[in-house]
Order: C-alpha cells, then structure tokens, then sequence
C-alpha cells in the first residue's frame, strides 16, 4: 500500500465510502478468479482497507448478492416521515380528546367488552348451541374470504 499510494495508503479513510454492488461483486470475482490475497486485491482495485474484501466475501456467503446491498447504519429518513414528525410537533392541545370525547370512546369500549361477556358466557353454557346457531353466520363470511 505505502509503495502504491504513499503515506496515504496506509491511513483509512474517514468518509466511509459506500460501493455499489456490482463493484463488490467484480472485486470478489477477481479475487476468486485469480487467486489473490487480500491485499493484492484491494491494490488492484485501488482500497486502502483490505479486510473489508473480507467482510464482503463473509455477507456473500451467508446471504448471497442481495446481502451485499445492505448498508450499514441507520436508513435514510424519507420526506414523508419528516413531514410526519414535523405535524406530530403540533400543540399538545389538538391531540387531546375533550372530555366528552373520551368517555364516549370509553363508553364504546365499555359495550363491546358487554357485548363480548354476553357471547363468552352463552358460548359456555350451551357450546354446541351456540355453534350452531352462529354456524351460518360463520361459514358463509369464511366463503366470501375465499372467493
């Protein structure tokens, strides 16, 4: 590396360059193809880190092409989540429910939940029954899934 590229070829570079896939690819194939060791690989295409081929070589093993075109760290945030974030920043004020909102919200909650019992306890005390009885119900919405 220091015959190569000097002084700077034995420092890392700090702005993480990211490489396409194809690139990966062509670096792993020359290796293979030609039997050279890291180094002289990473000399031939110009890398100043060679145990990156490495962890190159480990990903397309493991997971094939695709596991090459993962990047590291954290995605890119899109410009729909930022415009999202930025409309969560509204006042506190217009994402609370009014009182009178909240309890008919709870007041719904309250008569599902009645609605459930009233099912559970008719469902006990008479399984087959209840089955029955709900049968039709049950099997024609299971033919409109299907269709």
């Amino acid at each position: 590396m220091y015959k190569k590229y000097g002084v700077e070829g034995l420092l890392r570079k700090k702005n993480n360059e990211v490489y396409s896939v194809q690139f990966k690819l062509d670096v792993l194939s020359f290796m293979k193809r030609t039997g050279a060791s890291r180094t002289e690989t990473a000399l031939h295409f110009g890398l100043t880190n060679p145990p990156l081929i490495s962890s190159w070589k480990k990903k397309f093993l493991e997971g094939g092409a695709e596991a090459l075109d993962n990047p590291k760290g954290r995605p890119v945030m899109s410009e729909k989540a930022k415009n999202v974030k930025k409309k969560d920043r509204k006042p506190a004020q217009q994402n609370e429910m009014t009182r009178e909102q909240e309890l008919e919200r709870e007041n719904e909650l309250l008569r599902l939940e009645v609605e459930y019992l009233k099912k559970l306890r008719a469902f006990r005390m008479d399984p087959d029954g209840y089955l029955e009885k709900h049968k039709q119900r049950y099997h024609s919405n299971s033919k409109k899934g299907s269709n």
